[in-house]
């Protein structure tokens, strides 16, 4: 997602214009780039999954290599949004500036994104909406009545959808909760009880808004209308973009504030309320104070962690408080850069993250965190265990999730948003330069290819599996143009290869 500061000298400006191709297996494994030392914590996850957890074995998932040679494919009205391998299909649906309900429109930036069960055998899925228009400017806002705004200003915040995955259709939909802004990646609450969604921005009064942005709100899963905005201003504030709940209710936290982003984790007074508190804290490198570690990582390595309290989570910032980083930071804390997807491991305590620009060419790492009382570790630990050395391989992480394999998923946001223009194309998406896709990292460590947007330039987002693993849902993100953004749902032969 489009960060709110400026782009780090020591990333994607360096780019040169590359032309992407397909992946090739020998071209890159063989220069080295990944070891069986790269996945760390997959490795572990897949022994689980081979011994049947979850009914993966059953399923026959996460075996094989990727899923074929790609190929444009048709959605249920013929266009073609996705290019995708050999047997799967898709359908996309609620998409920007469609009608809905009573004369309603369906918002625009399709964004993060989770599913539920719900009744009569449908999916639920809260999506939430990255909206940046400037205060009072509600052109394809997520329709709310001002009287369950958090800010009466402020028009971005959630969509409800119920799917049904027998006809592979759209039932309804609502706008879940509202008043907020540049709603981005969120994620799931403890025990899958609801959605946290997240404010990536720390505008507010000085904006022209009426209140202060840059906080959590909870999005209850079971809500069948419009809930109240309810900030849950001791989570932080800060430019959120994901923040998933573990086994235990702990709640990882991700920054996108460019080259000074912080990895946070929110301990609850009671994680089966949010409104009741909690703690902050920030993650620190022990024995190395305000550790950067955006370039300079070995893939493998495990970096011991500390964790130190932010004191004032919610810092009054228009007055010239400490941001949440730099109080952390003080404290020794540790730096990333543009922190953004989250999700939690098949062990469901350790937590897997992106850096969207980290790395040595700023393409993106994807970093593990295993908390001492987890299965993968004697000791709260950090790995890298994936840094993309090329935009053809991986370029610009966002959205990310864990397959029911075990294995990742990463939603590209190879967009123009930053101002640095890389000329990226695909022979699938003629006409289409910064082309984005889904790609898969499997148990063996082998990235591939899975899905291209063909459709437009617009990122990937909101990748998620149905509670039963059938069918995967994305967002195409948009613009203000309708048409531009929507939902997809995929299903095919995943037993096939290792999603």
């Amino acid at each position: 997602m489009q960060g709110d500061s400026s782009v780090p000298e020591n990333t994607r400006s360096v780019r040169a214009p590359a032309r992407r191709s397909f992946l090739k297996r020998s071209g890159w494994l063989a220069g080295g780039v990944i070891t069986s030392a790269t996945l760390v914590g997959l490795a572990a996850h897949s022994a689980r999954a081979q011994q049947g957890e979850d009914g993966d074995r059953r399923r026959g998932r996460g075996r094989g290599g990727d899923y074929g040679t790609l190929r444009a494919a048709p959605d249920q009205d013929g266009r073609n949004v996705l290019a995708l391998p050999p047997g799967f299909q898709y359908v996309t649906f609620s998409r920007t500036g469609e009608v809905f309900g009573n004369g309603l429109v369906v918002p625009r930036n399709h964004d993060g994104m989770s599913c539920f069960n719900a009744p009569g055998g449908l999916i639920r899925l809260v999506r939430n909406h990255e909206l940046r228009n400037t205060a009072g400017n509600f052109k394809l806002g997520v329709p709310v009545d001002n009287s369950l705004r958090y800010d009466a200003k402020a028009m971005g915040g959630c969509m409800t959808l119920d799917f049904d995955p027998r006809s592979k259709r759209l039932v309804r939909q609502f706008a879940s909760i509202g008043g907020t802004m540049v709603n981005c990646a969120g994620g799931l609450s403890w025990r899958r009880t609801g959605w946290i969604t997240c404010e990536e921005t720390i505008s507010g009064v000085n904006g022209g808004f009426e209140k202060p942005h840059g906080y959590c709100y909870f999005v209850p899963a079971e809500a069948l209308s419009t809930v109240p905005a309810v900030p849950l201003k001791w989570m932080g504030r800060f430019a959120h973009e994901a923040s998933v709940a573990d086994v235990r209710g702990i709640i990882y936290q991700t920054e996108d504030a460019g080259s000074t982003s912080g990895f946070y984790r929110c301990i609850p007074n009671h994680p089966g309320d949010l409104t009741r508190g909690g703690s902050l804290e920030m993650l620190a490198i022990k024995g190395t104070r305000q550790a950067t570690l955006i370039t300079g990582q070995r893939v493998g390595v495990r970096l011991p962690v500390e964790w130190v309290k932010i004191d004032t989570p919610d810092p009054d910032l228009e007055g010239g408080a400490k941001r949440c980083f730099i109080q952390g930071q003080d404290k020794g804390g540790a730096a990333f850069n543009r922190l953004e997807g989250a999700f939690p491991g098949k062990d469901g305590r350790s937590i897997y993250f992106v850096s969207t620009s980290g790395g040595e060419k700023g393409y993106g790492q994807l970093w593990h965190y295993v908390p001492a009382d987890g299965e993968l570790g004697d000791a709260d630990h950090l790995v890298l265990v994936f840094e993309s050395p090329a935009g053809s391989v991986l370029d610009s992480p966002d959205n990310m999730c864990v397959t029911p394999s075990g294995a990742i998923l990463f939603c590209e946001d190879d967009a123009d948003a930053l101002g640095v223009d890389d000329h990226d194309t695909h022979p699938l998406a003629r006409g289409i330069e910064n082309v984005n896709r889904l790609i898969g990292l499997g148990l063996s460590g082998e990235p591939f290819e899975f899905a291209v947007n063909i459709f437009n330039d617009s990122e990937f987002a909101g990748a998620c599996f149905s509670p039963d693993g059938g069918i995967l849902f994305v967002n195409v993100f948009g613009d203000a143009t309708p048409g531009s953004g929507m939902t997809c749902a995929i299903w095919g032969p995943w037993e096939q290869g290792p999603l």
